[in-house]
């Protein structure tokens, strides 16, 4: 087996997901869980090669070149807080390609207390997703896969479980300079609640399109993602309308418009292949405001 990737990233994403955070369960499933992902902005679906990882992030990405690899992530935080994947590709016949992975996130170990402050027992919190995934190449530009989703929380004595399913397909030209990729992300449903509330998955409908720059080594991408939500500023009970000390006139608060919203949609990657073994990465994305 050939071992493709060990990535170790100290800087992750958890901001991700900040503006549209508290909403729906299971948030671990909108974190970034690879280092190139990571270094491009977060959500990179529109590259076709050996990265595994890839294929378990967009499943219509999934290819030969895949066979036999693993991937080994790893992040961590703050507070002994730790993320990582394990991912594995297999081609089989007629163009169609499997994947398993493993994603975690792990929160060390915390502290019982009671509400006088009397320390109880000791616990360690942590969340899960098992996937398998499958890919299909229809024909030579065009691909669809799907991954199946089984996850799990435990936080202390309150545990929850759900499914969620990804859909992808993916056209690429005969040279495979120009790709466009679209997919819906974590449709599912939470089974099993902490208390007696369900909520929804965080569903991520996606759209992308990359183009690798013929004679020079740059692959630019632009990505549209939270097409099913528009509105993705964080929705801040502490703004209010204050008064003018002045005029005694109301001030509303300033809120974002319709550019702003709009641009929270996107993210910009840029990959410079330097070498096979080197590459530069970096991404731009709008977090709007917290």
């Amino acid at each position: 087996m050939k071992i493709f990737l060990l990535a170790i990233s100290v800087f992750g994403t958890l901001i991700s997901s900040a503006q549209i955070g508290g909403r729906t369960s299971f948030a671990l499933l909108d974190l970034n869980y690879n280092a190139r992902s990571s270094g491009l902005g977060g959500n990179f679906i529109s590259a076709k090669d050996r990265d595994i990882n890839m294929g378990v992030s967009n499943p219509s990405l999934l290819n030969a070149g895949m066979h036999n690899n693993i991937s080994l992530s790893q992040a961590f935080h703050a507070g002994r807080i730790n993320y990582g994947m394990v991912a594995y590709g297999r081609a089989l016949k007629k163009q169609r390609f499997l994947s398993a992975h493993l994603r975690y996130v792990n929160y060390g170990k915390i502290q019982g207390t009671e509400i006088n402050g009397i320390e109880t027992n000791t616990f360690n919190p942590f969340e899960y997703v098992a996937g398998v995934g499958v890919g299909q190449q229809l024909n030579p530009r065009i691909s669809v896969g799907a991954n199946l989703n089984f996850i799990g929380s435990h936080l202390e004595t309150y545990n929850s479980f759900g499914a969620s399913l990804d859909l992808a397909g993916t056209y690429t030209t005969r040279d495979s300079s120009f790709l466009v990729t679209a997919m819906v992300k974590n449709a599912g449903v939470q089974f099993k609640s902490y208390n007696d509330e369900r909520n929804p998955l965080p569903m991520n409908f996606q759209a992308a399109i990359s183009y690798k720059v013929k004679h020079a080594p740059f692959r630019i991408s632009i990505l549209a993602h939270h097409l099913n939500k528009w509105d993705l500023t964080y929705d801040d009970p502490n703004l209010v309308a204050t008064k003018d000390p002045l005029t005694g006139e109301l001030v509303e608060p300033n809120r974002a418009g319709f550019g702003e919203k709009l641009a929270q949609h996107f993210i910009f990657h840029l990959e410079v292949l330097a070498t096979k073994n080197f590459h530069l990465r970096a991404g731009v994305h709008d977090y709007g405001r917290q």
